[in-house]
């Protein structure tokens, strides 16, 4: 005889069908918890650091916040030393797009003078930039004597600090007492005013940056030439064709994706070289040499500071860099560059 006590019955298992799935985030993180705990301090370091000054800049461009109308209070301290506060009636506020529309509209500041002038240097600084670091990378990956020294010695501006560099180069370019000067005194031509003209002030400054930017494209694109396999070009030589050919048949084409990325990291970096014209050119003259961002530090930290118009400045010069970058990635997908 069988005796059933009540309550005694093992509980009943919902059918498989009605067991949910854990989501794809929770298996994630089942699976990889590790990586997302070593990630985390990346993420909390580039939240203080970059993300939280990117959206207050974007906020401040759109109010007329300035070093006068800050803050809430005006604060005087009487005879006696008492602080005496009382409410700030010119305190900063939300005044929308006006700060694009003067900015653009040319009512503040030049910022076309300055856009065609940041274009102008880019281009420049970036074609010599690669033009030259692919000619120094095609020398150097030939054998020769002392190449070890030669690759070492080409390196070295870019191991040396950028302002230290631009003093050095303002310098040599000084009216009275630079080299460059006293070279042409030397071969019977007069003095030149490099800083006195737009032109010549803006070539000292292209020179500056060439020096300091060709070491990383014939880095980059030295260690390109060496990924492409040799049998290629013994295979091009085999069958007749010249050094020309091979270059442009072999050597281009095995460069393309390192180039796309350093044209790329070149355009934005030269786009975005602060120390070259402040220290170089001071904007001289006449602030005719300044590019988009010493005009946006000019705003900020010189005269009475405006933070909002510098705030403006710099969300249209990460405007026009992401749309550079959006039209650039969709013309590396027609030719099949994968980026």
């Amino acid at each position: 005889m069988t005796t059933v006590i009540a309550g005694s019955a093992a509980p009943a298992t919902p059918p498989e069908s009605e067991v949910r799935p854990p989501s794809r985030l929770r298996r994630g993180w089942d699976r990889h918890w590790y990586a997302w705990a070593m990630v985390l301090p990346v993420v909390v370091v580039l939240a203080v650091l970059i993300f939280y000054p990117l959206v207050r800049g974007v906020y401040l461009s759109f109010t007329n916040m300035t070093e006068a109308n800050q803050a809430a209070e005006i604060c005087t301290r009487s005879i006696t030393g008492a602080e005496l506060c009382r409410a700030n009636p010119n305190r900063w506020e939300f005044v929308g797009i006006d700060n694009y529309v003067r900015v653009l509209g040319g009512e503040v500041g030049e910022f076309w003078q300055w856009t065609g002038t940041t274009l102008l240097w880019t281009v420049v600084c970036v074609v010599f930039h690669y033009g030259l670091g692919l000619g120094l990378a095609v020398m150097l990956n030939r054998p020769m004597r002392a190449r070890s020294l030669y690759r070492i010695l080409l390196i070295l501006p870019w191991a040396v600090p950028a302002f230290v560099s631009a003093f050095a180069w303002k310098f040599m370019f000084n009216e009275r007492f630079g080299l460059v000067n006293a070279l042409l005194a030397a071969a019977g031509i007069d003095p030149v005013a490099w800083f006195a003209d737009r032109w010549t002030s803006l070539l000292t400054a292209v020179l500056t940056n060439i020096w300091l930017g060709v070491p990383f494209m014939m880095v980059a694109l030295l260690g390109g030439m060496q990924a492409i396999p040799g049998e290629l070009y013994e295979a091009a030589e085999i069958d007749g064709a010249s050094p020309w050919q091979r270059f442009v048949n072999i050597t281009l084409p095995g460069l393309r994706p390192v180039s796309m990325t350093v044209v790329l990291l070149g355009t934005i970096w030269t786009f975005n070289m602060f120390p070259v014209i402040f220290l170089v050119t001071e904007g001289q003259p006449a602030g005719q040499t300044e590019i988009l961002v010493t005009g946006a530090y000019r705003a900020a930290f010189e005269g009475l500071r405006n933070y909002s118009l510098a705030s403006t400045y710099g969300v249209l010069i990460l405007s026009i860099l992401l749309i550079f970058a959006l039209f650039y990635r969709r013309s590396l997908r027609k030719h099949g560059e994968v980026w």
